[in-house]
């Protein structure tokens, strides 16, 4: 494979890493209004956040931000 197109292709493989990253903040966090709403509905005070491991029960450790494992 020529030069050029290896640095395209991590370039593409950064960007998606990028894409993937934010997606799943914004995942946690409207997991987490989610929660606070299905609280207020069922008549609960909700007045602590959840901590990230209890937004999170089925994540694999693949899952986790930072990971440096590329699958192809």
């Amino acid at each position: 494979m020529p030069r050029n197109r290896v640095h395209e292709l991590e370039e593409t493989v950064e960007q998606l890493k990028g894409t993937v990253d934010g997606l799943t903040v914004e995942l946690v966090e409207v997991n987490k209004r989610l929660r606070a709403l299905e609280g207020e509905l069922a008549g609960e005070s909700v007045t602590e956040e959840p901590s990230d491991k209890a937004t999170k029960p089925n994540m694999s450790p693949l899952d986790t931000e930072g990971s440096d494992i590329i699958i192809c």
